[in-house]
């Protein structure tokens, strides 16, 4: 249901610690309670502030030992390639947080946005739109979460099996942390090495948490768009238009006004999202380059292939997510155009015709959500698998 997808919605801000204590719209009996509320909302703005900031930085603090690492094997391309595929995805994940934090009251406001417009949303037939699209998303976004989930936690206990199965064969206890680190202390025996693995497991459940709620927030937003365009067809296609020019013309003014409200809806949209969208398509083209590299190089070590596989099948459904949302909502901000088609517009008046006519000009205008010369669009998607196969072939040529 699609209250289902609000809730995740709401966890998924809640989960990065964003959760609304204050009513900035509540009343106070007298002045001295008024001062009091306006004290307490600037403590805990400078509060939230700070803790963003130490998340932040927290997040970025993983650059430093990633890179070391990187230095420390620049002669061995295979382990600072399989490093680099890491701090492609913690860059990305700043990216993520950083903009979700300085557009935090747009996220909040389009959230609250869709709630209204399901709750006004009546008609039967209409509803069952968002009822379809929302049960789906909702499939998308668990199926989602579960990969990153699942490939967070294989890098996090993984050292901890190998160190058990060495112990039970009776030979030495490998110290290997979850990700690849080299730390200015002494890391390879105790207690630099627990510290140096709580931390690395900490780094990957942040930044596992932040990256999928940011990206459920994306599937949740083009999701409700999609299925309100596709409310907005029906009540245009079951419309016989056979009624008083008065009930006409209060209708047309709703469609009219509900096509201006989604299209504003997807600008916003467009716009909070836009540095993500770039960072993805960016970091992604990065990331497919090392791993394939990675690939080709463990060609012959199923376990290594399989982690890899898994690694990339992640990473390019993150990808996936912001092509796939994008490419449905323009192909159903564009079907507005046809279901004007495909309506009972001949019984219009004349002088009625023209707002249908203006409405299909508009909405022959696709909705696209870009980001530069960067386009979310399944097309674009698939250019990059392709590549990814061209990488294959290149490097399997050079060796």
């Amino acid at each position: 249901m699609p209250e289902d997808l609000f809730r995740i919605q709401r966890n998924c801000l809640r989960v990065m610690g964003h959760q609304d204590i204050f009513d900035n719209n509540e009343a106070s009996s007298s002045d001295e309670q008024k001062s009091k509320s306006k004290r307490q909302r600037r403590c805990f703005r400078h509060w939230q502030a700070l803790k963003y900031v130490l998340l932040l930085l927290f997040m970025v603090s993983a650059q430093l030992p990633m890179m070391n690492y990187i230095i420390y094997h620049i002669d061995d391309l295979a382990l600072a390639t399989a490093c680099l595929s890491i701090v492609f995805t913690n860059v990305l994940t700043v990216i993520k947080t950083s903009t979700f934090l300085t557009y935090k009251r747009e996220f909040k406001s389009l959230m609250a946005e869709f709630e209204s417009m399901y709750d006004e949303l009546q008609e039967a037939g209409a509803k069952q739109c968002l009822v379809t699209v929302n049960v789906g998303a909702k499939r998308f976004v668990k199926l989602y979460f579960g990969a990153c989930t699942s490939t967070g936690l294989y890098f996090t206990i993984n050292p901890l099996v190998s160190m058990i199965w060495a112990k039970f064969q009776a030979k030495p206890i490998p110290l290997e942390l979850p990700m690849p680190m080299r730390f200015p202390f002494d890391f390879e025996s105790t207690p630099g090495y627990e510290f140096a693995y709580i931390y690395t497991v900490f780094i990957t459940i942040v930044v596992v948490m932040h990256a999928t709620s940011v990206d459920g927030l994306f599937v949740s937003f083009t999701t409700n768009l999609r299925g309100h365009f596709q409310a907005l067809q029906y009540f245009i296609e079951t419309n016989t238009f056979d009624k008083s020019e008065a009930l006409l013309q209060r209708e047309l003014g709703i469609y009219v006004q509900y096509h201006v409200r989604l299209l504003g809806l997807a600008q916003s949209v467009q716009r909070v999202f836009k540095p993500i969208i770039f960072g993805q398509f960016l970091m992604t083209s990065l990331q497919v380059c090392v791993i394939i590299y990675q690939l080709v190089m463990n060609m012959g070590v199923i376990m290594e292939m399989v982690v890899y596989c898994t690694f990339l099948s992640s990473i390019l459904l993150q990808l996936l997510i912001y092509c796939y949302g994008a490419e449905f909502l323009k192909t159903e901000s564009s079907a507005v155009s046809t279901a004007i088609q495909m309506s009972q517009w001949y019984n219009l008046p004349p002088r009625h015709r023209h707002v249908l006519r203006l409405m299909m000009l508009r909405s022959q205008r696709e909705i696209i959500i870009s980001a530069g010369f960067y386009e979310a669009s399944l097309a674009n998607f698939m250019s990059i698998l392709k590549a990814a196969m061209s990488y294959i072939t290149f490097i399997q040529s050079i060796e």
